[in-house]
């Protein structure tokens, strides 16, 4: 073989190679990505389309059915899974693997454009996502607060904190979770609404007409331009109480006359709570060739320099980090070479009671591992606990190799060839078979079925802090 002809008969070309190698490696280790599991993009595109204030019937049928009898004749269409609740609905369309995510997503947007007209006006545009591994929350932050309520955290969280955290290196974007926005809440009386023969729709279009911010063009003098605006007169309950929706006998009906007015959130039916505590969640999402754990740590750098500002009684503290897995991952992977260099050193000193054979299996496990992480550079890989497995299980037969090698050189010593001749052709005696046996390990990986490993449920109602999602789990064939 040449490469191991060129080693034996120039064994500096060999060192320098070899301590390239590590340098290459080293330089590529510092610049891949560490994740959870692999970045991957499944073939899913979702719909959601929001309709305040419709039940889940009503969703239903006006908009969750129309939609799926437009896309139900998209090529590629594995399974359609869809959910209706109160005000949203949602619509999951897995395509086989086999059919481009992106021609997938433009069709369904196709589809989708044609049925708009059909929905009803008060409901929002449908939007339209293809799924994105990347996505995922790796780090949840609660805040906590013992003088504000929900609405006021979500608020103060809004403000002061999501900005922060999102100039981070690394950083996609920050997401809240658990909170409730503020809304201005009118609850219509009906039967004063009937007695002064007034509908819903009369309230809504004196809302809609009145409580509005226009500009109103500019006003200029000689020497000086003014830009001038229509301010929105109603900002308080107070003002919105005193709206006149309507007149009746020379006396004009007013909005307090059939409705109660209140500053609240804007859905009050659900809440997050931990450890019976009112709390808010402060997600970190990162970009998608970040450092997870980079990203965690300037994360929870930037909550500890925030904690002593927060205003008294509110608390914000780690409350779920992916990257433990990672950080434990790569621990194992470190006691693993460690254990199985220890091992492979004494093994082959005991047996062949060599100090200068025992170097070259010492020596061929480092530069192997350390050069891998160059080709996990250039093919766009990221250390995750697959590749972590793939090297731990790697390291046997790099052990393996090297003692197989080693064994038939110092066979052909034994028998009385110079040490430079069976270097030689000792290699060369055996590399073909070396190689042989990586090749038939890897074309049998596909067919062995205890590695078939299936996804399964990764589906959440509402996404939540104090729920992270199932990973995928070993099934019997």
């Amino acid at each position: 073989m040449i490469l191991s002809d060129v080693s034996v008969t120039r064994p500096v070309f060999a060192s320098v190679l070899s301590l390239l190698l590590i340098v290459f490696g080293i330089m590529s280790f510092s610049k891949l990505a560490l994740r959870e599991y692999p970045d991957i993009d499944p073939p899913v595109v979702s719909i959601t389309t929001s309709y305040q204030g419709a039940s889940a019937n009503i969703v239903e049928t006006r908009i969750t059915e129309i939609i799926e009898d437009r896309i139900s004749g998209v090529e590629g269409i594995k399974f359609i899974s869809s959910s209706s609740t109160d005000g949203q609905s949602r619509i999951d369309i897995e395509f086989i693997v086999e059919r481009d995510i992106e021609a997938a997503t433009n069709d369904i947007r196709d589809r989708v454009s044609g049925v708009v007209d059909d929905l009803p006006e008060e409901a929002d545009p449908p939007d339209i996502q293809k799924a994105d591994s990347s996505d995922d929350v790796i780090l949840w932050l609660n805040l906590s607060s013992d003088e504000m309520n929900t609405i006021e955290l979500t608020d103060y969280a809004s403000r002061y904190l999501e900005d922060r955290f999102s100039i981070l290196p690394g950083v996609a974007r920050v997401r809240i979770g658990g909170g409730l926005e503020y809304a201005m809440r009118v609850w219509l009386d009906r039967n004063k609404m009937a007695a002064r023969g007034l509908t819903v729709t009369d309230i809504e279009t004196a809302l809609r007409s009145e409580n509005v911010e226009l500009p109103a063009g500019s006003i200029e003098s000689v020497e000086t331009q003014f830009t001038a605006r229509i301010q929105r007169g109603y900002k308080t309950p107070e003002d919105f109480e005193n709206l006149v929706i309507g007149q009746q006998d020379n006396y004009l009906i007013r909005l307090s006359d059939v409705a109660r007015i209140e500053k609240a959130a804007v859905e009050s039916r659900t809440f997050f709570r931990g450890n019976s505590v009112p709390m808010v969640g402060i997600g970190i999402i990162k970009q998608s060739k970040a450092n997870t754990i980079s990203v965690v740590e300037g994360a929870i750098d930037m909550a500890e320099r925030i904690a002593p500002d927060l205003p008294e009684g509110m608390r914000i503290f780690s409350s779920y980090d992916t990257s433990v897995f990672i950080r434990n991952a790569i621990s194992e992977v470190y006691k693993t070479l460690f254990i199985a260099m220890m091992l492979v050193v004494t093994v082959i000193y005991l047996f062949l009671g060599s100090f200068r054979a025992m170097l070259v299996p010492a020596v061929t496990v480092p530069v192997s591992l350390i050069a891998t992480f160059t080709l996990l550079y250039v093919f766009g890989f990221s250390i995750n606990l697959l590749t972590l497995l793939a090297l731990v299980l790697a390291i046997g037969l790099v052990v393996d190799d090297a003692i197989v090698v080693l064994e038939n050189i110092s066979r052909r010593i034994e028998k009385g060839e110079q040490p430079l001749s069976a270097a030689y052709n000792g290699t060369r005696q055996v590399s073909f078979a070396v190689i042989a046996t990586h090749w038939c390990l890897l074309l049998s990986l596909p067919r062995l079925p205890f590695l078939r490993v299936t996804w399964v449920g990764y589906s959440q109602s509402s996404p939540s802090p104090w729920s992270p999602p199932s990973p995928f789990r070993l099934l019997s064939p």
